[in-house]
């Protein structure tokens, strides 16, 4: 092969096809926008509009609702942290923390906190410190000898509600 016969495999470059240019060229006239008005502008988008039919999103039921206040745990499974510890990139005899997972990869960005799951293996006998953990997580790291400290930051209690006199 020299530099010279090097070419693109057929069909890898398409010919930019030419609007606009007469009725023969298929592509004449409105230049395949279709009619005219708002939709053969450029720049132009109605988003959801249905040509005056009702639109789909207003068609359906308005269902549930989204909590502002629910808290946003990253979650980790033991079967991660374990692989970790095998790839030396935790210490098992140093307590696991949140940023002892950050450091080794385990975790990513963290928002409200890490949740421990139960899903892999535990081997290795560890104190993890996280803010949350499901029964079977604790479980399975206290079999292995190990323990789970949960630190939830405490939420205020409500204010109970003044009785009347």
């Amino acid at each position: 092969m020299k530099l010279n016969e090097i070419r693109d495999n057929p069909g890898a470059r398409q010919k930019r096809l030419r609007v606009g240019r007469g009725i023969g060229s298929t592509k004449g006239k409105q230049s395949g926008r279709g009619g005219k008005g708002q939709t053969a502008r450029s720049g132009v988008s109605i988003g959801g509009f249905e040509g005056g039919q009702m639109p789909l999103y207003r068609r359906l039921p308005k269902r549930g609702f989204n909590n502002i206040f629910r808290k946003d745990y990253v979650p980790v499974n033991l079967g991660s942290i374990q692989a970790a510890i095998d790839a030396k990139r935790l210490d098992a005899g140093a307590p696991v923390t949140i940023e002892a997972l950050k450091q080794a990869g385990v975790v990513g960005r963290i928002r409200d906190g890490v949740r421990l799951l139960a899903k892999g293996e535990i081997k290795t006998k560890l104190t993890v410190k996280v803010t949350g953990a499901s029964k079977a997580a604790i479980a399975a790291v206290e079999a292995a000898g190990g323990s789970v400290e949960v630190d939830r930051k405490p939420e205020p209690a409500p204010a109970a509600p003044a009785a009347k006199a």
